[in-house]
């Protein structure tokens, strides 16, 4: 549960809070209403530091009343992603000490109050709900109450709160160990939160999927003992939608890279795999409870992509649901794999356009490292817009060619296309060139999750995993047209 918040009227010295956070402008020149100046000027002075530096460094120190007080100050010419990085540094101050309460103060104009309140209140709800975890004496105790000070609009918060809901949803999931959630569990866990939000549910299991000839799913979900790998199909419906958007999700719930095993150092951390699946249902939570005027209909493809006797191996063909071949040629290309009829079964619903989520290469990671996710598309239009948005919104795309030449990699002799190449250059541009076969003529775009984990924070999030792509979508919504 999310901290409940508080619009104050009060002067932030007269809060009875022991810990306090100010932000304000940037400037050369401290405001002549800063709360605790005198305390402020004394921290500035002991590490020798210049007033403008507080947008690059947060500072704290101890009132005379025994309250923490920590002071950013945000560069309001800067981009979303750097503002978002100033308050979650700010918030970090006071949040290590695991407070049940804290007050916020923002001054400026009232364009820039109504900014700071606006990132520092999510930035208190995302990184002060607790995450999972299993050590005894974790001590992680939830931020229970935000009191906000200087700005009053109590409008903007409802959808900041859905947002940093989605956010927390998605992170939650990813952060379950893999014998917590697997694929079994993972659809419970679905089905309870279908029920709580009235959506629409769907399961293909896998003796349906095996009867509807989608032998790419298939061969990935073969390699488990429990057959308990599905596609589900989840559908929020608004009578007042224009249009209607399908998400797709890579929920590949533990990847050892099959026949192909993956060595220990990349295996760790692979039941992070199912990532794109729970992107998907951080933005639908966020969608339904902000009530968004958009149809969504989401699709996960949730597996694990085991070693077994029963494992797909290198060499086979298989057909997919859409009738084309495919010859195996890693086993650890799985992710293309599932994503695959799962398109199929999106685009054969007819959205007007549709975004798939994954973890899926390696060499997005080396192309980007784990600052921006990339994206690729069959629309440019609609690629100018993702990388446009994400911008606007702090999670930053970085689009990809997808041009046709790059297909002469994937002609295989045996088969209508290969599933990658042995040597893996452009397997990035490669897996969306595969993925794209599916989607049919819909507009369509694939987001590579590169940062869904990244070390230290990322933007607004303070935890390495961050839920990147819940804002995004959530945006991506709001300003293509669906109202």
């Amino acid at each position: 549960m999310l901290a409940r918040l508080a619009l104050s009227r009060k002067p932030p010295e007269s809060l009875p809070t022991r810990y306090l956070l100010v932000l304000l402008p940037k400037g050369k020149t401290l405001p002549g209403d800063i709360p605790h100046a005198g305390l402020l000027d004394a921290v500035l002075a002991r590490r020798g530091m210049k007033t403008d530096e507080l947008a690059k460094t947060p500072v704290s120190g101890t009132a005379a009343n025994g309250a923490l007080v920590a002071w950013g100050m945000l560069d309001f010419a800067g981009d979303t992603f750097t503002l978002q990085t100033q308050v979650r540094k700010g918030l970090r101050r006071l949040l290590v000490e695991k407070p049940g309460s804290i007050a916020i103060a923002v001054l400026g104009d009232e364009a820039q109050r109504r900014r700071a309140a606006e990132l520092a209140v999510v930035g208190a709800w995302v990184n002060g709900a607790p995450l999972p975890a299993r050590k005894k004496k974790d001590g992680h105790k939830p931020l229970r109450h935000i009191e906000l000070t200087g700005f009053g609009g109590r409008k903007i918060f409802p959808a900041l709160k859905a947002q940093a809901e989605g956010n927390l949803l998605c992170r939650s999931l990813t952060m379950l160990p893999p014998n917590e959630l697997t694929p079994a569990a993972y659809r419970a866990r679905i089905a309870e939160l279908a029920r709580q939000h009235g959506w629409q549910r769907e399961e293909f299991d896998l003796k349906k999927l095996r009867g509807m000839g989608a032998g790419a799913f298939v061969a990935v979900a073969q390699g488990s003992a429990d057959e308990d790998a599905a596609i589900v199909r989840l559908r929020y419906r608004h009578p007042g939608a224009r249009q209607t958007v399908a998400l797709v999700g890579k929920g590949i719930c533990f990847d050892t890279g099959g026949h192909n095993l993956k060595p220990a150092r990349h295996m760790h951390n692979m039941h992070e795999d199912m990532n794109g699946s729970a992107v998907v249902l951080g933005i639908l939570l966020a969608a339904t409870l902000n009530k968004m005027p958009v149809n969504l209909d989401c699709w996960l493809a949730l597996a694990q992509n085991h070693i077994s006797p029963k494992a797909y191996k290198q060499g086979d063909i298989v057909t997919a649901l859409n009738g084309t071949t495919i010859e195996i040629i890693h086993t650890d290309a799985e992710g293309r794999m599932v994503l695959a009829d799962t398109l199929t079964l999106a685009a054969r619903a007819r959205p007007d356009w549709m975004v798939d989520f994954a973890t899926l290469t390696g060499s997005m990671a080396v192309a980007l490292g784990a600052r921006y996710s990339g994206v690729l598309g069959n629309r440019d239009e609609l690629l100018q817009r993702a990388v446009s948005v994400g911008r606007q919104c702090g999670e930053r795309l970085c689009a990809f060619p997808l041009d046709e030449d790059y297909e002469a990699a994937l002609d295989s002799k045996v088969a209508d296309i290969k599933q990658c190449t042995m040597d893996g250059e452009a397997d990035h541009i490669l897996a969306a060139r595969f993925l794209k076969r599916f989607a049919d003529d819909t507009p369509w775009l694939h987001v590579d999750l590169s940062s869904s984990r990244c070390e230290g924070g990322l933007g607004i999030a303070d935890s390495e995993v961050n839920g990147f792509g819940v804002a995004w979508g959530l945006e991506m919504l709001n300003v293509h047209g669906c109202y």
